[in-house]
């Protein structure tokens, strides 16, 4: 069995393979030196890798590999708007294989904030227009990353229904396959913007990353600007359970992939200063689904740490003894392979990391 740790920089894209133990770890790369690598994603139907990758010059495109990583297949173009829209695509922020029952699908997202979708693997991409024309469009602002859509969670009990996560709007279902979307935001604060809504609104909170449990698809958890939630019906409600932890402000969230009560954060100090409480890195783990939360240090830097995770940089494996992966923006990796009891940071000092997923395979 092997461990597949993939890691985006924002000077390439880096692949690290190890064993079931993670105790030892081969590096390969860059591929697309010198270029933005935002989140890699790894499809389970067809053993495809792919890349969302941008270029100074030529913009950003979502590259695709079948084997590992190794080559990568040059994509004609990229995902594009349409040209009566008047809006031009900055960034692809995200990239999601769907489940086996839709093969060619891959969904990505994009800034401004907007979901694309391909049913060739990438080949080609088409803009899911019913989000782009939803009502409360014009009313989204940017944050300070952008006006992205940067998380897409699939419901894996039905192909219609998934949620993305946008800064800052908020959270938006459809039931429908993207044909009809609704804010799903009930119980999130808002408590950033000048003109002050009301603390609970419908739409205009900036959320962060959004997880859902393999094992337990309504159990979701969310890392928000203000807080972290649970949610306990699959996205509809959200529960806050920041109490316990020492902010309110993080990217870095996960869950594990056959306890849907044990999950991980990466607070940080606030929305203005991007760097960990006392310049120490500090994990946090919930073994309650956020009723209670503890703090894992050892092995992990407790002095002089200016550094972020940012909210694609923390993964979990799918082994049973889950592996915790945090790539920081400093470059340094750190893995723990017993599910945060201690971390070991890798030998190789990577640029900037912008996101780490991995695979088993």
């Amino acid at each position: 069995m092997t461990v597949a740790v993939f890691v985006g920089t924002r000077k390439g894209g880096f692949v690290l393979e190890g064993s079931d133990d993670r105790s030892q770890w081969t590096v390969r790369g860059p591929a697309h030196e010198g270029q933005n690598v935002m989140p890699m994603a790894f499809d389970d139907r067809t053993g495809m890798l792919f890349a969302a990758v941008g270029d100074a010059w030529f913009g950003s495109r979502i590259y695709r590999s079948s084997d590992l990583g190794r080559t990568w297949d040059e994509p004609e173009h990229g995902p594009t708007f349409p040209a009566a829209s008047g809006r031009s695509l900055e960034k692809v922020w995200h990239v999601k294989p769907v489940p086996p029952d839709e093969p060619g699908v891959v969904y990505g997202g994009v800034e401004p904030a907007a979901l694309v979708k391909s049913n060739d693997n990438g080949d080609s991409w088409q803009l899911v227009e019913a989000l782009e024309e939803h009502p409360t469009r014009e009313l989204w602002v940017p944050g300070a990353g952008g006006m992205c859509l940067h998380a897409i969670v699939l419901d894996p009990r039905d192909t219609q229904r998934m949620l993305v996560g946008i800064s800052t709007a908020g959270v938006f279902e459809t039931t429908d396959g993207g044909a009809s979307w609704r804010p799903t935001n009930e119980g999130v604060r808002v408590n950033f913007t000048p003109n002050q809504p009301p603390e609970y609104a419908e739409y205009g909170q900036c959320v962060h990353k959004v997880v859902v449990s393999p094992t337990q698809p309504t159990r979701m958890y969310q890392q928000n600007h203000c807080g972290v939630y649970r949610s306990d019906d699959a996205g509809v409600t959200w529960h806050e359970i920041t109490e316990g932890l020492p902010s309110d402000f993080g990217f870095g969230i996960g869950v594990h992939a056959h306890d849907d009560r044990t999950a991980w954060v990466c607070p940080s100090i606030s929305g203005y200063k991007h760097w960990m409480l006392g310049a120490k890195v500090v994990v946090y783990r919930t073994r309650d689904a956020g009723e209670h939360w503890e703090a894992l240090t050892r092995g992990l830097p407790q002095e002089g740490a200016y550094l972020n995770v940012l909210r694609d940089a923390m993964a979990v494996d799918a082994l049973p003894q889950a592996g915790v992966y945090i790539g920081a923006n400093t470059g340094q990796l750190f893995w723990s392979a017993d599910e945060g009891d201690s971390w070991q940071q890798a030998a190789s000092l990577f640029p900037p990391i912008n996101s780490v997923t991995t695979a088993v395979l």
